[in-house]
């Protein structure tokens, strides 16, 4: 070892010398969780032994390594760049004030998402651990936040694999032509033919997602039994996670060159594509027209600080199991930087190709609109209940335009004001169908399937679209996947291939739960209710465990001796006191979302054919005087009630 070296320096030297992280991580001493203190003077430890030879990490422990930092890279961004980008942030971006939205996006990716990644990043890198192994390091009494990520990660991965296991049904619907779902099925009642009733009420994408896919029951209660095309797909879909993660980073770094890349070869055809697109131009207008009002409302600087915080993968463990498999002195400030702004970038795009599409959508469903009104007043003028008089001189029906359709609503409903409600007439207005927001399956599989009905070549486009939406979920679940299995695979000595296919196997028999007729009503309950706040919790906690219990100074030293460099000033505030007090306001404002909105789900009742919101309440039976007391329940007016 050279002479200058810190532990030959503390050799040498009789002061007393503090440990650091960076001391105690550069020896070659296996580790001990039990006894580790990462050198805080806490009871139960000691100092580690000194004056081990220093050698490179990868043969101090034997830790697999990536094979490039591009490998690296494009893992951490297929983990961070998920569905969620796809469908949740243009919603968002929608409700929140259009382009006003991105302001606070903005600011709270500065503020606490690039703070809290480069945070996770730089301890699993130092650490070379997964989450459990990461904390138990820090300080054994920590070591529940690394179990609760990997229990969090498990809910989620159940139901998220669900999400793909739909796109691949989907996916291999799409090579026929006509799509499946572009029109309603015909029923024969002996010798007549009529039109499925479910589906004419609502869409033909509709009829196709909610009973042609999902077979869906009425109410989570009635279970309906297995539905064994959505269990086949979900059994597909545990296979190609089992074979991209079965050896580690080794196999699943090359699933990630083509998972993570290919996203953004269908996200720019489909942008090219949806610019020639008749309105496509007035979605995307619609979209970034900011609404500066909305963007002082707390409810805006709420929703951008979840989805900030959801959009890094913050808290799964994922991000941290990753960084583990680095060389020490990786740069990890600029990685996570880097994958902020392509995550951020990302979602702008494929806000764009959302809005663009959804314009062409929305134009397409107003001259559909126009042309069935035009009919109803040509019957009525046919019928003589409204005056050839009131129609414009310059009206041709045979090419109606939508301004001379609204010109002429305008005054048939000044004329016939006392009986115009009775005529069944709609506004036809472009912007009442571009404000219709959707998100989640409302838009992959409804709204975003409608649209591509009417792209020529439809089948090409839905094909690469759903294989965009499985390699989205794939590098998600990759990312999940090794949240749950680098930690394990740490604290206990098992082969990765038995511990892999024994996770796929457990969690494909758990998962039948969301392949039932209702699993579409647990998939909803899960994503709204099992990951948000415990994932906010465990990040608060490594958040106070790193700046408050370790402290922020020692930890802005390690880094200066991994790194070579010490970090922007700017990053001590940041961790030691901005960061802890938004999540404790996001925590506080999400509880107070909870408890004043009852937890419930949207339910598609096929007797109504429309969705009914449903809340769930718990009731109590009093056996000694036969009375049922309710103790759970803050359910509207307009909900129905499940006990």
């Amino acid at each position: 070892m050279p002479k200058s070296s810190k532990v030959t320096q503390r050799e040498l030297s009789n002061e007393h010398v503090t440990e650091s992280v960076a001391d105690l991580l550069a020896l070659e001493a296996p580790m001990d969780y039990k006894s580790s203190q990462m050198s805080m003077n806490m009871a139960g430890g000691g100092p580690p032994p000194i004056g081990k030879p220093d050698i490179s990490p990868d043969l101090e422990d034997g830790r697999p390594a990536w094979n490039s930092k591009l490998q690296y890279i494009l893992a951490q961004v297929g983990f961070s760049v998920g569905l969620g980008n796809v469908w949740r942030f243009p919603y968002l971006c929608q409700k929140n004030g259009g382009g006003a939205y991105l302001v606070p996006y903005f600011i709270l990716l500065i503020l606490i998402g690039i703070p809290l990644f480069f945070l996770e990043l730089a301890v699993g890198q130092r650490i070379r651990r997964g989450s459990i192994g990461v904390w138990n390091y820090v300080y054994p009494r920590l070591g529940g936040i690394g179990v609760s990520s990997l229990m969090v990660c498990g809910f989620v991965g159940l139901y998220y694999n669900v999400i793909i296991g739909w796109s691949i049904f989907y996916f291999f619907q799409s090579f026929q032509y006509p799509l499946p779902w572009s029109e309603c099925p015909i029923r024969r009642n002996g010798s007549q033919a009529i039109v499925e009733p479910e589906c004419e009420k609502s869409s033909a994408t509709t009829y196709f997602w909610y009973r042609e896919t999902l077979n869906i029951t009425s109410t989570i209660a009635d279970s309906g039994g297995l539905n064994w095309r959505m269990t086949l797909s979900l059994l597909a879909a545990w296979i190609i996670v089992c074979l991209a993660v079965i050896r580690g980073i080794q196999s699943s770094g090359k699933v990630m060159y083509f998972s993570s890349l290919f996203p953004y070869v269908v996200l720019f055809c489909f942008l090219v594509r949806g610019m020639f697109l008749k309105g496509a131009v007035d979605g995307i207008a619609h979209m970034f027209t900011p609404k500066l009002e909305i963007m002082l409302e707390p409810q805006v600087w709420r929703e951008a600080a979840t989805q900030v915080f959801f959009a890094l993968g913050l808290g799964f463990g994922g991000v941290i199991a990753f960084s583990s498999y680095n060389k020490r002195d990786n740069n990890c400030h600029f990685d996570a930087v880097l994958v902020s702004v392509i995550n951020f970038v990302t979602s702008i795009l494929a806000t764009l190709v959302v809005f663009a599409v959804l314009g062409f959508k929305a134009n397409v469903m107003n001259e559909k609109c126009v042309v069935e009104n035009a009919e109803k007043i040509l019957g009525y003028l046919n019928s003589n209940v409204l005056s050839q008089d009131l129609i414009p001189p310059h009206v041709n029906f045979s090419h109606l335009t939508s301004s001379d359709y609204a010109e002429m609503y305008g005054v048939i409903k000044i004329v016939k004001e006392d009986s115009f409600a009775q005529l069944g007439l709609e506004p036809c207005l472009l912007e009442d169908e571009l404000n219709k927001a959707v998100q989640g399956t409302g838009l992959a599989f409804i709204a975003f399937t409608e649209a591509m009905t009417h792209f020529p070549a439809s089948p090409f486009w839905s094909v690469m679209f759903f294989f965009m939406l499985i390699n989205l979920g794939l590098g998600s679940m990759i990312g999940t996947m090794t949240g749950i299995t680098t930690p394990i695979l740490d604290t206990f000595k098992i082969r990765k291939e038995v511990l892999t296919v024994g996770c796929c196997i457990v969690a494909f028999l758990c998962g039948l739960l969301f392949v039932q007729r209702s699993g579409n009503y647990f998939v909803a309950m899960f994503d709204d209710y099992s990951a948000g706040l415990p994932l906010t919790i465990v990040v608060i906690l490594e958040n106070v465990s790193v700046a408050w219990i370790y402290g922020t100074k020692r930890f802005m030293q390690d880094l200066e001796d991994m790194l070579g460099f010490r970090p922007y000033s700017v990053y001590f505030y940041l961790w030691k006191y901005v960061s802890p007090v938004c999540l404790l306001i996001l925590i506080f404002a999400t509880v107070v979302e909870m408890a004043i909105s009852p937890p419930g789900y949207n339910a598609w009742v096929q007797d109504l054919v429309s969705y009914t919101l449903v809340c769930l309440c718990v009731y109590a039976f009093d056996s000694s005087v036969n009375i049922t007391h309710l103790f759970v329940c803050s359910c509207r007016k307009d909900c129905w009630l499940v006990h």
